[in-house]
């Protein structure tokens, strides 16, 4: 039997990128998955092409009156949520501004920007799945996107790494209270570094991809499959005993002291 049948899950920013392989691994699991993004047109494609498993609706991760329209919807319609993936994110270098993103020079708006996408539309995806799947009933798996860069400092990307930092506890601030409130609703953060994706290729233009390779112990960058088989596991049953934990997928970086790719 698929290792997600009966499940209904929701992704955020999963329209490309990791978000994307998430989605694609979760209906070909057996999961009823809702793709939430702010591009519709890519949102929508990509749940044309998944078939009945899958539909698309809009989602600012940073406004709360959209996350209660779509919980309350996918509530409704489905019945409850099981699985919610906090994938959104940026790193505020988006668009090619060229501002710099040190903790001397960053402008209090681009701080606050990346915050409210990478931070607040975390703390708001798992207060409104938490109140769905509480008064559902539901069985539930909250899997938060952190990186790499909120395990360690980034020199030139003080509010992303900042804010990923802050992701990672609050997944363990999340586990604790559903534990605590004897709800059967887990929590964990997972942390990627050098996954091809878009921004990863916006990152790898200015620097040296070669030498990027060369300071991952796998010696290759990782691929969105590689996270998304990981994401798969922890919304599983197969992971009803782990909660408020943290999985690094980095090719080995962490596991070394050498210098190491953004």
């Amino acid at each position: 039997m698929p290792r997600l049948t009966n499940k209904i899950a929701l992704v955020t920013g999963g329209a490309s990128g990791i978000g994307e392989a998430i989605v694609r691994a979760f209906v070909a699991e057996g999961a009823t998955v809702i793709i939430s993004d702010i591009d519709p047109k890519v949102g929508e494609a990509l749940a044309a092409e998944l078939g009945d498993q899958a539909s698309y609706m809009h989602l600012d991760v940073a406004l709360e009156s959209e996350w209660i329209n779509v919980t309350d919807i996918i509530a409704a319609k489905f019945g409850g949520l099981n699985i919610l993936v906090n994938n959104a994110g940026i790193t505020g270098n988006e668009g090619g501004s060229g501002r710099p993103h040190d903790p001397e020079h960053t402008a209090l708006e681009d701080w606050r920007k990346v915050m409210h996408v990478n931070l607040d539309g975390t703390f708001l995806g798992c207060k409104h799945a938490i109140r769905v799947m509480r008064e559902t009933g539901s069985n539930g798996s909250i899997i938060n996107m952190s990186s790499r860069s909120g395990l360690v400092g980034i020199p030139h990307q003080a509010a992303y790494a900042a804010s990923k930092a802050a992701v990672r506890n609050h997944s363990k601030t999340v586990a604790l209270y559903c534990a605590e409130q004897n709800l059967n609703i887990r929590c964990n953060s997972v942390h990627p570094a050098a996954i091809q994706t878009a921004m990863w290729d916006e990152i790898v233009k200015k620097g040296n991809p070669d030498k990027m390779r060369a300071a991952t112990p796998l010696h290759r960058f990782g691929r969105p499959e590689e996270v998304a088989a990981l994401v798969l596991l922890l919304a599983s049953d197969e992971a009803t005993y782990i909660t408020g934990s943290e999985f690094n997928i980095d090719g080995g970086i962490l596991a070394g002291s050498s210098a190491s790719p953004e």
